[in-house]
């Protein structure tokens, strides 16, 4: 097939062949970047696998909040304001995000496809307030970021991206697994599990709903600071199809690895190496030269899919299981 194509092409086989050689190593060298992109949206769909999850509740706020702790961190280093201070800013503002979706629901009764659709609406205008115009950028050269595109390869240890995040997700992972074990948070995964039985023990289901999704907010947001550094801008469309790539992560997770973690703290992990392998195969996508405008119309596919896989196997391969024991 090369010798002809490069015959056809009025090339040699040795010129074919080193290009391909050039094209593998042009991938290989792109991985990093998809890993450590993987990783810090693997921050946000950990924040959706709470909701989707662990409370039942389909939330479209992400991408705007996504949005949003993009918008506060830059603007607050652009203010002058430290790191770790303009981080944990972006985490309250996805929180407070948050909390608005949940009092929409649970205090003004709105559904919660609803209640997360309008949160986003208004988040639009609330991020081009917060940043004066459609986007911010931020040089590397000037602030001191905390993670970056430069800063994947040739750099020290500590400052290196991949690593950085991987120790956040981390530690963010042993936090939500010892918050979840505690009364608190096995209230919250009881109002989720069966509402009506947590009521019925004298839960207050509302209060858990709103702060459920005020902690998955709140981390989608300190995903989109940690993305907005990375890529050196905040855009007021970064967050669109978020909602999309976190379910594909958590799906693409739970089939992978859902034998073999059982434990709660490892599918939280699940979900990470989930992002992670969906911006592995989105990269070889990019490679193969499939056209990049149909990337989220893969990635909806791909969600449906793995959402189908379930049913089907209760649907079809049971039945086909227990025909052959009869």
């Amino acid at each position: 097939m090369a010798d002809t194509a490069g015959r056809q092409m009025g090339l040699p086989l040795y010129a074919v062949l080193k290009g391909k050689t050039m094209n593998i190593m042009s991938l290989l060298n792109a991985l990093p970047g998809a890993v450590a992109q993987g990783l810090i949206w693997g921050i946000m769909a950990i924040g959706v696998y709470i909701t989707f999850r662990i409370l039942d509740f389909a939330d479209l706020t992400v991408d705007g909040s996504l949005c949003t702790g993009g918008a506060v961190c830059i603007m607050m280093m652009l203010k002058g304001q430290n790191v770790w201070v303009s981080m944990v800013a972006a985490l309250l503002a996805g929180m407070a995000a948050g909390c608005v979706t949940g009092l929409l629901h649970t205090f003004m009764g709105i559904p919660a496809i609803l209640s997360g659709i309008l949160t986003q609406l208004g988040l639009y205008s609330i991020n081009l307030k917060i940043m004066g115009k459609a986007n911010q950028a931020i040089n590397v050269d000037k602030y001191d970021l905390l993670v970056s595109l430069r800063f994947i390869r040739n750099v020290p240890l500590f400052k290196n991206t991949i690593l950085l995040v991987s120790l956040i997700i981390i530690v963010l992972i042993i936090i939500l697994y010892w918050f979840f074990g505690t009364e608190l948070g096995c209230s919250i995964r009881a109002t989720g599990c069966n509402d009506k039985m947590a009521r019925a023990q004298g839960i207050n289901t509302d209060f858990n709903r709103v702060l459920g999704l005020m902690i998955s907010n709140g981390l989608v947001a300190l995903s989109g600071a940690l993305l907005s550094q990375y890529q050196g801008f905040a855009d007021i469309n970064m967050g669109r199809g978020a909602i999309v790539i976190g379910l594909a992560a958590v799906i693409i997770g739970e089939a992978i690895f859902g034998k073999i973690f059982r434990n709660f703290g490892l599918r939280l992990l699940s979900v990470a190496f989930g992002s992670i392998i969906y911006y592995l195969v989105l990269q070889v996508v990019i490679w193969l030269g499939i056209d990049t405008d149909l990337l989220k119309l893969l990635s909806a596919a791909v969600v449906a899919i793995f959402l189908a896989i379930p049913t089907w196997k209760a649907r079809y391969f049971s039945m086909g299981s227990k025909g052959g024991k009869a």
